[in-house]
């Protein structure tokens, strides 16, 4: 696989996850329609799921032109400080604060670096808060730092920053009756770039909110990637640990 490809199916690797204790689907309910943009996003705060740790398993389906895979990897995270990925021992993925890192013991590589490529990849900064955001359903940027215009669609509200960013366009899609997000879109379009994270379904585990189903769909220069991922066997709160060392002798990626 040619580098920059693989790298970037690593980097949608990260923007997936979440997830033994019972589950259940959250259901949509007719919300409440009448809400200003602050009541909504004081609601939405509201849902933010509460953790020390977290355990899953995550079905990924990842398509990009006419090549497709599937597998299912596992998922550690330490709110706030640690996410770690691994497929079968083979292909890890460690993600802190200032560090993104992975290894591949399948061709004898690894990447250690920060989130430059990663920015430049998307086209907009990109740091552990945003990864971290896009895992648990949140919005990518603090909803409180905007002013907001509001208006409905459906059982759906439409969050629109009254003064876009100057890099790219961002819009929020909200659920009326549990108010976590439905849809994130940043969209650059002198470059052709397009980023939508649709949260297509919830569950509920130890009473809080977590997704359940996330379509992912990114357009670089008219070529798409789409992920759809399916998160099983949450687990909250487990003592949990993230064992991560490169192994000597691989060939370390240069990115370009």
């Amino acid at each position: 696989m040619h580098t920059k490809r693989l790298i970037y199916s690593l980097f949608f690797f990260v923007f997936l996850l979440v997830g033994c204790t019972a589950t259940k689907t959250v259901t949509s309910r007719k919300g409440n329609l009448n809400l200003t943009a602050k009541q909504l996003i004081k609601e939405n705060a509201k849902q933010t799921p509460s953790f020390k740790t977290l355990a899953a398993r995550v079905k990924i389906e990842y398509a990009k032109g006419e090549a497709s895979q599937s597998t299912t990897i596992s998922l550690r995270m330490e709110k706030d400080k640690t996410i770690w990925m691994s497929k079968f021992g083979f292909v890890k993925v460690l993600i802190t604060p200032e560090r993104v890192s992975f290894y591949n013991k399948l061709d004898n590589s690894y990447f250690d670096g920060d989130y430059k490529y990663l920015s430049d990849l998307l086209g907009t900064d990109l740091d552990f808060d945003k990864v971290q955001n896009m895992l648990l359903g949140e919005a990518l940027y603090d909803l409180n730092k905007n002013d907001f215009e509001v208006f409905t669609q459906g059982n759906e509200y439409v969050l629109k920053p009254k003064i876009q960013p100057e890099a790219f366009e961002l819009f929020y899609i909200l659920n009326a009756s549990h108010f976590k997000i439905n849809s994130q879109q940043l969209a650059q379009e002198k470059e052709n770039r397009m980023l939508q994270i649709d949260y297509t379904s919830y569950q509920e585990v130890d009473k809080q909110t977590f997704p359940q189903h996330i379509k992912i769909n990114a357009v670089e220069a008219f070529e798409e990637t789409r992920l759809n991922l399916e998160f099983k066997s949450i687990a909250l709160n487990e003592k949990l640990s993230f064992p991560y060392n490169i192994p000597s002798g691989f060939d370390e990626i240069t990115l370009k």
